[in-house]
């Protein structure tokens, strides 16, 4: 089957841990590298940024990269990219035209309001993965959010045209129903992870005596590294650790950084809390090795895919009780979900961890058969495949050469 993956800003090459790159890149790169092992040939298209950067490259892993011609050849806020998608949709509808595909999947909103126009021309179904909601963020962010007041309103136009949607977790299928989307219309399909890349063999980062709690994503106000800094000022002999890179430039000059820093020097803890800044995804497995529990403490988080690294790593994880925490973690046995989101109750949860050893190293062997046996990237395409053969078996059916 010959694969469009439609992904308008989030770049499968970007770098994981850089500024550029996030969950989603990570989902799109891997997921396509798995569905190429699998037999098929994918393409990913993405807005170009990079004036030098070549039109279609073919990755190591098989899968091609088409970099589209839409808007200025820069890195623009992904809320920007709005105004550009009829260049973007135009060339799908040309490309298509030029090199015909069998099914098309769109992440993020921005890529499906592009993806549906060019696909109707062609007949082509279109599988959706929002990877996270505007109802959720509007919900949690109120006047904060920097969304298009539209998101909302687009997001069910497109969820009800799509031929299926793949919710990231059971929360967001219980929200794209209250949003009007037949049950049947849609999947649970959640992010995945590299079981050898992340792994508890081999070596960790230092440390010094104290204990290490990890919290990792980018510097901002949603992913709640607040309550971990409060929370720190309650488990003496310990150190929190935050990797991960700015909102905005440099990692001095983040305002959330800033305000993290200000916290901690308010609960007294600032000689106990450091904020690493951007670090490698090669390097991040090290990272994790390093600490007694990782914290995921996000007001509201679609993915989850911290948690699932940490567990590939043997690492008891403790999480608030929000998204895909809800199903990835599994509380008491692969580590805490956290129901009242405080500092008091990520303390409790985290101080019989931090006490007892052999309950970190059973939380963590239970934590990295769950995430083997459920969540490596191979599963997770097959479930996509899964997805493809409900919505076109035909289509689903063929088994072609990787990308040229």
């Amino acid at each position: 089957m010959k694969i469009a993956m439609v992904s308008a800003h989030a770049s499968p090459l970007a770098e994981p841990g850089s500024p550029a790159a996030g969950g989603r890149n990570v989902h799109v790169a891997a997921l396509s590298a798995a569905l190429v092992r699998a037999g098929h040939q994918v393409t990913v298209y993405t807005r170009r940024d990079d004036p030098h950067i070549r039109t279609e490259v073919v990755t190591r892993e098989g899968y091609l990269v088409v970099h589209v011609p839409a808007g200025p050849p820069k890195p623009l806020p992904r809320d920007q990219i709005l105004r550009h998608l009829g260049e973007f949709g135009t060339f799908l509808r040309r490309h298509w035209s030029l090199y015909p595909v069998d099914m098309v999947h769109a992440h993020f909103w921005i890529s499906a309001l592009a993806a549906e126009l060019a696909a109707r021309e062609h007949r082509l179904p279109v599988i959706v993965s929002f990877h996270g909601l505007g109802t959720v963020v509007r919900r949690h962010e109120g006047l904060a959010d920097t969304s298009p007041r539209s998101r909302i309103r687009f997001e069910r136009l497109i969820a009800l045209r799509a031929a299926h949607v793949l919710a990231s977790c059971s929360e967001e299928a219980a929200e794209l129903a209250r949003m009007g989307l037949p049950r049947l219309r849609a999947s649970i399909v959640p992010g995945g992870v590299d079981p050898a890349a992340f792994t508890g063999d081999g070596s960790a980062a230092s440390t010094g005596a104290r204990h290490r709690l990890l919290a990792v994503g980018r510097l901002s106000r949603r992913k709640g590294f607040e309550l971990a800094v409060r929370a720190l000022a309650e488990l003496p002999g310990t150190e929190l650790v935050i990797a991960g890179s700015a909102v905005g430039d440099a990692l001095d000059d983040d305002a959330e950084g800033r305000r993290l820093r200000r916290i901690a020097s308010e609960y007294g803890v600032q000689e106990r809390f450091r904020l690493l800044g951007p670090v490698s995804h090669i390097g991040m497995p090290r990272l994790y090795r390093s600490a007694d529990v990782v914290l995921c403490t996000p007001q509201y988080e679609p993915f989850g895919l911290v948690p699932l690294e940490a567990m590939a790593c043997r690492r008891p994880v403790v999480a608030t009780a929000v998204g895909g925490m809800l199903d990835t973690v599994v509380d008491g046995v692969t580590g805490r979900l956290v129901a009242s989101p405080d500092p008091d109750g990520i303390a409790r949860a985290v101080r019989p961890l931090l006490e007892d050893r052999t309950l970190r190293e059973t939380w963590g062997a239970a934590g990295d058969d769950r995430a083997r046996s459920r969540y490596g990237w191979d599963r997770i395409a097959a479930a996509t495949l899964h997805a493809y053969h409900r919505v076109a078996p035909e289509r689903a059916a063929k088994v072609v050469a990787p990308a040229r």
